[in-house]
């Protein structure tokens, strides 16, 4: 039975416009069925039927309003789940972005990006191992929050709600450094607070994300890293 039940779960993804939809839900926001067609250039119809197949898998959640269905991932653990098989998959060999658009949007989400509601890429990467450095972080067995961490985010004033079922900590593996990145109630908390104080922007309509300047000074007295490790 639980085999069957692994390759039923398994196969959710085995196609890739319903890979390409997990993909572009990684951005933590709500999308509407039509808009997930027109980015993986499908019919409405096909993207409604691959939808109901997410969302019955439980890898979405899905609600409505009015005349409108919006989607997104079922949880943190689903978006952990897709960025980690992501860098699975991207460790053969691929084939490079085509044009130059291609290539800068790759560069992009590289340099920095939101996975679900948390810093990926070298920022994310970039901050993980600062605050590793700087005892923030130990990591010893597993991952937690130092008492020194969580001073760290009380003097940013940074709320950490009650964990409730989600860990405080935890890491996800960047699909595109092939390193740990803070993720859990903190990293979605210091993402949340990253872009409220104007420290990092989004970039376009996606998921990727730059440093301001502003961030780089904060980030730079808050954690000692280097303005050229955020660019």
């Amino acid at each position: 039975m639980a085999a069957r039940e692994l390759a039923s779960f398994a196969a959710l993804l085995a196609d890739e416009t319903r890979a390409g939809f997990c993909l572009a839900l990684l951005d933590g926001r709500a999308w509407t069925a039509g808009e997930l067609a027109r980015s993986a250039g499908v019919a409405a119809s096909t993207a409604s039927e691959h939808l109901g197949k997410l969302v019955a898998g439980g890898l979405l959640a899905e609600e409505r309003q009015g005349r409108h269905r919006y989607v997104r991932l079922a949880d943190e653990r689903i978006a952990h789940l897709v960025e980690e098989l992501t860098s699975y998959a991207g460790d053969g060999e691929t084939a490079s972005p085509r044009g130059l658009r291609a290539v800068n949007v790759e560069a992009a989400l590289a340099r920095g990006r939101t996975c679900y509601d948390h810093l990926a890429g070298r920022l994310g990467i970039a901050i993980t191992e600062a605050m590793a450095g700087r005892g923030l972080l130990v990591t010893d067995a597993g991952v937690a929050l130092s008492g020194e961490g969580l001073d760290w985010f009380a003097e940013l004033g940074i709320a950490l709600e009650a964990p409730g079922r989600r860990p405080l900590v935890r890491t996800c593996l960047d699909w595109t450094e092939r390193k740990p990145h803070l993720a859990g109630v903190a990293g979605a908390a210091l993402c949340r607070h990253a872009l409220d104080a104007g420290w990092c922007e989004r970039v376009g309509s996606g998921r990727a994300v730059r440093v301001t300047g502003a961030g780089e000074r904060a980030l730079g007295a808050a954690l000692g890293v280097g303005a050229e490790s955020l660019r």
